[in-house]
């Protein structure tokens, strides 16, 4: 389908010329985060989740929602083809589980190829918002956070550092391009089965310039400021503040989806 790139721009507050260059593809990943949501709304309003470009477009565009990882990064894909980017969907599989020991078509990441590839994720909740470089072999710092991607040419894993200094494990992913329909058993999978994560709770999450909102279930949480880290070893300033509180009632609940998320339900 062709893709309004203007009302994309508009959703993420974006402006001016958009050339298929490195500089581009880190700024609307960025703006992308801060401004379209992480969340599984539908599953617990009985809307079906359907992996098709229209109706992607039109939920996390016209409609100002926000989705996860098929849908978001489904949509990102999609705008950055427009754009003139080549960009390859991957299978991925969260944990640190072996590749044939964990669900198939858990989640979706993707790759895009200028002079150099990158590892581009918008649909991953807290994770980096700026791309990474796939053919980066050492630790990759961000303001948020510092991340490291390795891969044989065929699998990778994609991992986060902690503030103990180890690795994390995020996902593997399979170097293998694939098509949009190729996650509807995932999709279907994390919108219906009582064991996927999605379906026992609410959640809607968006970053902000300064940390992160979250609502989940009745819970909100607000982050602000970021771990002080440092590539050689990961070091805790203090400068993160955490507030937690329970929401009244779904009535609140509702109010907070509107006045934070922009969403209607």
């Amino acid at each position: 389908m062709d893709v309004d790139i203007a009302a994309y721009c508009a959703r993420i507050g974006v402006s001016g010329p958009l050339p298929p260059t490195a500089a581009t593809l880190r700024r609307l990943h960025h703006a992308h985060m801060l401004a379209v949501p992480f969340e599984n709304l539908d599953i617990h309003w009985g809307r079906p989740i359907v992996l098709e470009e229209a109706r992607l477009f039109e939920k996390l565009v016209t409609q100002g929602r926000g989705g996860f990882c098929y849908e978001q990064n489904g949509l990102f894909a999609m705008v950055l083809r427009e754009l003139g980017f080549s960009v390859d969907l991957l299978e991925a599989r969260v944990g640190a589980n072996p590749w044939e020991d964990s669900l198939p078509w858990d989640h979706m990441t993707l790759q895009v190829t200028l002079k150099e590839r990158w590892l581009a994720d918008v649909g991953f909740g807290d994770g980096f918002r700026e791309p990474l470089l796939l053919d980066e072999a050492g630790s990759q710092a961000r303001t948020e956070g510092t991340w490291r991607v390795e891969h044989d040419g065929c699998e990778g894993l994609h991992s986060s550092r902690t503030t103990a200094g180890d690795w994390k494990p995020e996902y593997r992913f399979r170097l293998r391009p694939c098509r949009l329909t190729d996650f509807v058993p995932g999709c279907e999978h994390h919108q219906h089965s009582p064991e996927s994560h999605f379906t026992q709770q609410r959640v809607c999450s968006l970053a902000t310039k300064t940390g992160r909102i979250t609502l989940s279930d009745q819970r909100l949480i607000q982050t602000e400021g970021f771990p002080s880290r440092t590539i050689a070893a990961v070091t805790e300033s203090g400068n993160v503040q955490r507030r937690e509180r329970d929401l009244a009632d779904e009535t609140e609940f509702l109010q907070l989806l509107r006045e934070r998320f922009g969403i209607e339900p």
